[in-house]
């Protein structure tokens, strides 16, 4: 980390010890699950620069217990352009952060925070918070459910709003997840508050989240092949919803390609490829071209492996460079902020 220089301005550097702690709580309270319930080996930090550390980078946590974990990385990033004010984007630091538990009866969780601040001062935040289960149980969901209402206050509604439209899948008629939390392009007119509502509701849904998956993980301990098939699928569904509608990680794509990786972290392990080919024929033009080149990728036992992440990664990248236009099918809340320009003009 001593490689990589963070933005001048007093926000962005509070932002980012925010976004550091919140790393720091996760990585602590699951490094404790591995600890006490797993293999007693714990998250390993991987470190990447955005143009040799001048404008920013991050570090990402990946899990190493196999018995607790599928794949978990809890991803931190600033990435800043105080010397380019050509640019819209002066700095945006950012929690990213998914677990898929190995258990299929343990909840996968999706955490997103971020402050994204504008050469004119102008700031926003992002906060993403949403529960996956392969195997709803309706305690989790009413738990995580609760928390953020109590959380979030009165930004409850409009979030809950904003994230049953993000995270609907058209095409298969049916959502990612089943609590979803989505605040765009939120500042309430009070930095000060804002800075601490986003510390407190990352800690809490973070917390809410570990109480889940312990309770899970020391009372769910048997499951059957059909439960593991179900995960399968689920993850499946989850893979289709990031490559095709996420637009966090097809910004993060298309605005560089120093942590392809870290953007990509968020997939699964493993996918099952003929489902994937049987929903080809419910996508519009040009987005089955999409799909069917993501599939080429994967291997046909499904394996997510890092080398197949970097080449879904180019064809994304490819992808949108050829049909520009086709970005109009990414997911949105409410408000449709302008990502990918902020870093480019």
């Amino acid at each position: 980390m001593s490689n990589i220089t963070f933005s001048n301005s007093n926000n962005s550097i509070k932002a980012h010890n925010i976004v550091k702690s919140l790393q720091n709580h996760f990585v602590d309270a699951l490094n404790n699950i591995s600890n006490t319930l797993g293999e007693k080996k714990f998250f390993e930090e991987i470190t990447w620069l955005r143009d040799e550390g001048v404008h920013g980078g991050g570090s990402r946590y990946e899990s190493r217990d196999n018995i607790i974990f599928n794949t978990a990385s809890v991803n931190v990033s600033q990435v800043h352009y105080d010397d380019m004010p050509e640019k819209l984007l002066r700095s945006a630091s950012a929690i990213s952060t998914i677990v898929h538990p190995k258990n299929p009866n343990v909840p996968s969780i999706h955490i997103h925070i971020s402050l994204t601040i504008l050469q004119d001062q102008k700031q926003y935040w992002r906060l993403m918070a949403d529960l996956n289960p392969s195997i709803v149980n309706k305690e989790d969901q009413q738990q995580f459910t609760n928390s953020l209402k109590i959380l979030s206050k009165n930004n409850f509604s409009e979030a809950i709003n904003q994230g049953n439209k993000y995270f609907d899948i058209p095409v298969l008629e049916c959502k990612r997840g089943i609590s979803h939390f989505y605040l765009e392009n939120y500042n309430s007119g009070n930095e000060q508050n804002d800075f601490e509502f986003a510390l407190k509701f990352g800690e809490g849904i973070i917390d809410t989240y570990i109480n889940i998956i312990t309770n899970a993980i020391k009372t769910r301990t048997t499951f059957s092949l059909k439960d593991v098939k179900t995960q399968l699928d689920y993850h499946t569904l989850y893979l289709f919803q990031v490559l095709t509608l996420d637009k966090g990680t097809t910004s993060g794509l298309l605005v560089h390609n120093q942590n392809d990786i870290g953007i990509l972290a968020s997939l699964p392990m493993f996918v099952n490829k003929n489902l994937l080919n049987s929903w080809i024929q419910k996508m519009p033009e040009p987005q089955d071209e999409l799909l069917k080149n993501i599939i080429i990728c994967i291997k046909d036992d499904g394996l997510i492996s890092q080398k197949i992440k970097i080449k879904i990664a180019n064809v994304i990248r490819k992808h949108y460079k050829t049909f520009p236009n086709a970005l109009k099918y990414q997911a949105s809340g409410n408000t449709i902020t302008n990502t990918v320009s902020n870093h480019i003009r």
